[in-house]
């Protein structure tokens, strides 16, 4: 007799529910899919595979939820997600470890920035409900009086490379605006999505406001962005997947939100602090370079380039590769045999069009298994697949400028337009150059500063619209603007 497949797997020793979680409960489904750590190799779990059933039943979890809590007073629906916020923070530690195993990101990194993030997108948002107003104005004596009313059941699909914070960048303000959601999360890295449905439940969000949808793209993503229940729809991925997400959308002129991919540069100018500068450019590996904002073409004036490499190159030599749940490890693994296949595959062909590979160049010889060795490729040309293509690996390439108006022309030679970072050491040039980048972010001196009260999204095919503050109450709400006349009234008020 065949044994009934288990719906628990122990991860780092922490149980992890493999079901769905829809309108409270726990749903399985017939088939399972299996999901790896690209730690190792190993199989972490069995999890529910959900298809258009599942899809349709969280959907209408989500709707069913929705009346009750889109009436819910702004303050409790705060208080809610202050609780969740102060589950992650409880649960931080097993919430580390899981995610480190599922994804392959640094432990250190989930445990000292990642999850105070998690956390902090629930409390930004909680908190940003209760300041969200707008001054009332006056036309010809009549009062105007802006106000955001939820819009409904929410699709939110999210990515693999950092699954839990940019889940919750997503989810916290969905559910402050006073929507429902269903989450599908990435099928490489689903395990802490089901985490978080548990703290969510025990943090008092009621049945079916979160739901939780396990799968493929291709079958619950589709089902999911297809249906016509959902009134807003969330991506982040890659530019093709957002091609369909979109027409789907299209269908029943949902309004779409699409953080997709990007081919950031960075800016290093004769004037610059050449150490600065070098430190910001092998930051760029981080997360084994699987990082949306990661600025992967140096531009470097060709008056200090030599010396920039070299700085760049002693840097990069420190690095430590392997094993992301020790603490002196740098760079882990990249998140899956496809994905490392594909940036081997863009190196590849770089090579044999006669890009040079100042280091690396290729998968590391001593670890095997997902280890790509840090890549740093020189004599490039700007038409270059290299250079025109996101890689989402620990890629980066080198091109030289002589002028402020090449190396903007270089940097805003590509389909992308997600971020820019700029090394220089004139005020002037800073403000002249971001302002004429063609970017959502551009950073100067620094990297990846980012602060919730801030737009974030990027042009051109790195995305339509803008999230973060206000802007995502004005994505997930319906924006209402009601006109009162000053005369017709009978009452004393």
């Amino acid at each position: 007799m065949a044994r009934p497949p288990t719906t628990t797997a122990l991860v780092a020793d922490v149980p992890v529910d493999t079901r769905h979680w829809i309108g409270g409960h726990r749903v399985a489904s017939a088939a399972t899919f299996t999901d790896h750590s690209p730690i190792d190799g190993a199989p972490l779990a069995e999890i529910a595979r959900g298809g258009a059933s599942e899809a349709a039943a969280a959907v209408g979890a989500a709707a069913a939820a929705f009346p009750d809590w889109a009436a819910t007073p702004r303050a409790e629906r705060a208080r809610v997600l202050h609780a969740v916020a102060d589950g992650v923070d409880k649960r931080r530690e097993d919430l580390a470890l899981v995610e480190t195993h599922d994804n392959g990101a640094l432990l250190r990194s989930h445990r000292r920035g990642v999850l105070p993030r998690v956390a902090h997108n629930f409390r930004f948002f909680a908190d940003r409900l209760l300041e969200l107003e707008h001054a009332e104005f006056d036309t010809r004596g009549h009062t105007n009086r802006v106000s955001w009313d939820p819009a409904g059941p929410c699709a939110l699909i999210t990515p693999w490379n950092a699954p839990l914070m940019l889940a919750t960048w997503k989810i916290a303000p969905a559910l402050a605006a006073g929507n429902t959601v269903v989450l599908k999360p990435a099928e490489w890295s689903p395990l802490t999505a089901s985490l978080l449905a548990d703290i969510a439940a025990g943090a008092g969000l009621p049945p079916g406001v979160l739901n939780v949808l396990q799968g493929y793209g291709a079958e619950a993503g589709d089902a999911l962005v297809s249906h016509p229940g959902v009134r807003r729809i969330s991506f982040t991925g890659s530019v093709a997947t957002a091609r369909h997400v979109a027409a789907a959308a299209a269908a029943h002129l949902t309004p779409v939100s699409l953080e997709l991919g990007g081919k950031s540069p960075l800016l290093v100018f004769a004037d610059a602090d050449l150490d600065l500068a070098a430190d910001l450019a092998v930051e760029q590996y981080d997360n084994a370079g699987q990082v949306c904002l990661a600025a992967t073409r140096l531009l470097v004036q060709s008056a200090v380039a030599d010396a920039f490499l070299r700085r760049f190159t002693e840097r990069a030599a420190r690095l430590r590769q392997g094993d992301p749940r020790e603490e002196a490890t740098d760079i882990g693994p990249t998140i899956h045999r496809r994905q490392l296949e594909r940036i081997d595959g863009f190196v590849r062909r770089a090579l044999d069009a006669g890009a040079r590979a100042v280091i690396g160049g290729g998968p590391h010889p001593g670890l095997g298994g997902l280890y790509y060795r840090p890549t740093l490729l020189t004599d490039v040309a700007q038409d270059a697949e290299i250079v025109q293509e996101e890689v989402f690996g620990p890629v980066l390439t080198l091109q030289t400028f002589d002028t402020e108006d090449e190396a903007v022309a270089l940097a805003n030679g590509t389909r992308f337009g997600l971020a820019a970072t700029v090394a220089t050491g004139d005020r002037e040039r800073a403000r002249r150059v971001a302002d004429r980048l063609v970017a959502g972010t551009v950073w100067t001196n620094c990297f990846f500063v980012r602060d919730l009260r801030a737009p974030f999204g990027g042009s051109r095919r790195s995305g339509i619209g803008r999230e973060g503050g206000t802007w995502s109450f004005d994505f997930y709400c319906d924006l209402k603007n009601t006109v009162t006349a000053p005369e017709g009234w009978t009452d004393h008020g």
